[in-house]
């Protein structure tokens, strides 16, 4: 396992923590495929029953490295995100991970950070945590789940705000439209996701996987999601390609507001 992600067995609960501090979590390629490997090991393992996932440092993450990563979508589309596993951590592209999934924000929690707080099961929050889903402000789309999932369950208006105002917004915001579950003080999210985690890990795991599986049928299933994820992955590589996609990357790495032509 690539140092990029952390994974620390306590009982029958994986801790899967983001390891790149430096650099304020951001995903590259080889986080998103050591995330995957540590989702597979959540799957597979049948002593495990729960994960918790978290980032290491003062923040979860500032989101993708475009720099590294928007390069590699527009040549192979958006399953790019999800590495090669058996078991895509964001549950778009593959099947997600049969077994809960407690997550921990604090701090930077940008862009995929929201998303995989959307595909994850329970969300405990830092009162620090600043979310914020700004792709449209980098001429791209989000493409991790949150332009379906966001308004299915968190309700149209809660969704559109964020995702189409590219605006920030903190933990008090996130647990009054439901993305997060709970808001503790700075420093103690991790250990309140693990005590869940470990709450879950004792009932029964027939009963827990398949109690998460027929939520997931109902919820996550149905002909209109499978409909927008193909119109999402038919409509990504041309958008990633795009004069204002370009602009948007080059004033990301110059720190400058975008100038968009739609075009």
């Amino acid at each position: 396992m690539t140092d990029r992600i952390t994974t620390e067995r306590d009982g029958h609960v994986l801790l899967i923590g983001v390891n790149r501090p430096e650099k304020r979590n951001a995903f590259d390629l080889e986080t998103i495929a050591a995330l995957a490997k540590a989702y597979d090991q959540l799957g597979e393992d049948p002593e495990l029953r729960v994960g918790v996932l978290f980032g290491h440092g003062d923040h979860f993450s500032a989101g993708l490295d475009l720099a590294v990563v928007g390069p590699a979508v527009a040549e192979h589309g958006p399953v790019a995100l999800s590495g090669e596993g058996k078991y895509d951590p964001f549950g778009v592209w593959r099947d997600p991970v049969p077994k809960p999934i407690v997550m921990a924000v604090s701090g930077i929690a940008f862009t995929l950070s929201i998303e995989l707080a959307l595909a994850s099961d329970i969300v405990i929050a830092a009162e620090d945590v600043r979310f914020r889903q700004l792709e449209i402000g980098r001429g791209i789309v989000p493409f991790g789940g949150a332009t379906f999932r966001a308004p299915a369950q968190l309700g149209w208006g809660n969704a559109m705000r964020f995702l189409l105002t590219a605006e920030e917004f903190g933990a008090q915001e996130a647990y009054r439209i439901g993305l997060v579950q709970e808001v503790v003080r700075k420093g103690e999210h991790v250990g309140r996701a693990r005590a869940i985690a470990q709450l879950i890990a004792k009932q029964s795991p027939l009963g827990v996987r398949a109690t998460l599986a027929n939520a997931r049928i109902a919820t996550r299933k149905g002909k209109r999601m499978r409909a927008a994820i193909e119109h999402l992955a038919a409509q990504l590589p041309k958008i990633m390609k795009s004069e204002d996609a370009q602009e948007g990357l080059q004033s990301f790495l110059e720190r400058r507001d975008a100038v968009f032509k739609g075009r």
